[in-house]
């Protein structure tokens, strides 16, 4: 179990543990705008639609999760937390929710998988689970397209090299990179992750910032503390 200051996540289930990727979408997801509907899509254990329920008020965040033990997991974290009556996750991939599904929203969020390569690590789950074939970002681009309200934003954290790629994809749905946050790991590392939020209005004038998580092994920067210090007990 993973416990954070407000709710906790089992994870003995799922082959995808608590990381810093979505520890990072979480918290710096835009919920400015005050979403009224959100979704999670590749939900895992629920973390990121559970940190999107502690830091905004939206009155129905959904998720949907295609494994079946990674869901079985994300409603028990989602039963256990104290937003449950605004929570609730969908056993399904993104296809078939889309087949069905009608509602617009305001806050679309996903930490996709992202692993390009011709590689697998010899656990089929995890592979899944962080391969993009199990969610292209073809298909991500043109849901966000499909299900965004009018004044909507898509967030995301990506590989930076694949910053480019996505940003085309978006916009092929027109959807337009509104702010971006590079990470690194440290000061001297390369730039890693890209958290990148997009709406439908296009602007010259996109927010790009870039964080650093550590000046050295467990010191953490004073703007990844500022982050994240209402979800970690030890920030």
């Amino acid at each position: 179990m993973f416990q954070f200051k407000q709710f906790s996540i089992q994870q003995d289930k799922t082959a995808m543990k608590v990381g810093t990727d979505g520890v990072l979408l979480g918290a710096w997801a835009p919920v400015a705008h005050h979403p009224y509907a959100v979704l999670d899509i590749g939900a895992g254990t629920g973390l990121i639609a559970l940190m999107l329920a502690q830091r905004s008020g939206a009155e129905q965040i959904d998720a949907i999760e295609i494994d079946g033990d990674a869901y079985e997991q994300c409603v028990e974290n989602f039963e256990a937390s104290p937003w449950a009556d605004r929570l609730f996750c969908y056993h399904a991939g993104l296809d078939d929710f889309m087949e069905e599904w009608e509602d617009e929203y305001d806050l679309i969020v996903s930490n996709p998988p992202f692993y390009t390569e011709d590689y697998t690590s010899g656990d089929a789950r995890r592979d899944a689970a962080r391969f993009e074939t199990s969610l292209p970002f073809e298909d991500l681009a043109e849901a966000a397209g499909i299900l965004l309200s009018e004044n909507g934003m898509l967030a995301i954290i990506i590989p930076y090299k694949e910053e480019t790629r996505f940003t085309a994809l978006a916009r092929e749905e027109g959807l337009y990179p509104i702010k971006i946050t590079r990470v690194k790991g440290t000061p001297e590392s390369d730039i890693k992750r890209s958290l990148m939020a997009f709406s439908r209005h296009e602007t010259n004038n996109i927010a790009t910032d870039e964080l650093v998580i550590e000046t050295a092994r467990h010191k953490y920067t004073d703007e990844y503390i500022t982050l994240t210090k209402d979800f970690y007990l030890k920030m």
